[in-house]
């Protein structure tokens, strides 16, 4: 299968299946030196993991994760870094009733007709558990970019038609929706209650903001940063809108508002605004990155769906199992990590865009 990689520079694969024997990631590019073990990456892990509240699947994972290869004596070697997480909480015996037939809102359709043959257990490749790699990778991603002053801030906008209506970065890490509003985040259970109620689930939005990325990343053509990020988030399953800045909201703007103007004080550039989401031209201009991800409802419900058999039987299918009535809270790890992937490619391959930054590194800037 192909399409499992992503990166140029900083290269990572991921694989396994969710009723497999494990999942895990495979990263070629960590340059050596890095402080790396496990607890780093078992953080961002634990932020995913399911059964972290009534709102999220009852599957019981620890999602501990285990280092392979690439860190000798807590430093990565510039090896490639194998990352694994065992499943230890498989019942594929839930599955049993969807082996002939296709699952609304899933890969199950479309899998069957490319590779005709599918894993009914779960979803296979296609399942949301298939994330684990990516949030392993993304915590080494993360770390790194740490190292160069770059943090985040994820969180939940909303969930259905709750919107968080203040912003209070104390307060995301305090309820379990990831909300940086306690009064949102009180409404959006009591919203999911009743979805719940109703056998249903239900979508939302995810915010990632980046601060203390450099001007200058990205590609004013085909790889431009904001190109590379939308792919990036957009490659989650459960992502059908992707926007940076002001999205889709620049469509009722004019120029006078949109444009960002510039200042320089003291030496240093800034912006009088950020419409833009902190890139313009494909490239980072170096103020605060904001991309949002839009995310479907969990398509895995218990209502009963209209649906076909692998041999074009028209059925009425209950899907039974554990769920999650709402994916955001767990996605937010997913969608930050990825955004991390993408900005610490960007980076590296930032290295060899100027003459002279490459005189520096060799140290021969002084013969010029």
């Amino acid at each position: 299968m192909s399409g499992s990689t992503f990166g140029e520079r900083f290269r990572v694969s991921t694989w396994g299946e969710s009723h497999g024997k494990g999942l895990g990631v495979v990263i070629d590019g960590c340059p050596a030196g890095l402080a790396l073990c496990e607890e780093d990456i078992q953080k961002f892990l634990d932020r995913r993991k399911p059964g972290q509240s009534r709102y999220t699947t009852a599957r019981k994972e620890g999602d501990l994760v285990e280092i392979l290869s690439g860190v000798f004596e807590g430093k990565t070697t510039g090896t490639p870094i194998s990352l694994m997480v065992r499943n230890t909480d498989q019942r594929s015996r839930d599955y049993g009733n969807i082996a002939y037939s296709y699952r609304p809102g899933h890969a199950d359709y479309t899998f069957d007709q490319k590779y005709g043959f599918r894993d009914y257990r779960g979803g296979g490749r296609s399942s949301g558990r298939e994330t684990v790699g990516r949030v392993a990778a993304g915590a080494v991603a993360v770390k790194i970019l740490g190292e160069l002053g770059i943090s985040f801030c994820t969180y939940t906008k909303a969930i259905g038609p709750v919107e968080i209506q203040e912003f209070v970065k104390d307060e995301i890490l305090c309820n379990a929706f990831y909300m940086p509003d306690a009064q949102a985040a009180k409404k959006a259970g009591e919203y999911l209650e009743e979805c719940m109620k109703k056998q249903d689930s239900a979508g939302g939005v995810i915010e990632c903001r980046v601060t203390g990325v450099p001007a200058g990343l990205g590609e004013p053509v085909f790889e431009k940063l904001d190109a590379v990020l939308a792919h990036a988030v957009m490659s989650v399953g459960a992502i059908k809108a992707v926007e940076i800045g002001d999205g889709v909201a620049v469509s009722r703007l004019n120029g006078s508002v949109d444009n960002d103007g510039f200042v320089c004080k003291d030496g240093v550039v800034s912006k009088t605004s950020n419409h833009a989401g902190g890139i313009m031209g494909g490239m980072s201009d170096g103020s605060e990155i904001l991309v949002r991800a839009s995310v479907k409802p969990t398509p895995s419900i218990s209502q009963p769906q209209q649906t076909i058999t692998n041999t074009g039987e028209n059925l009425s299918l209950e899907i039974h199992g554990r769920h999650d009535p709402v994916i955001v809270p767990r996605a937010v790890v997913v969608i930050e990590s990825m955004c991390a992937l993408a900005i610490v490619d960007a980076l590296f391959v930032n290295m060899s865009a100027r003459m002279d930054g490459i005189l520096k590194f060799y140290g021969k800037a002084s013969e010029n």
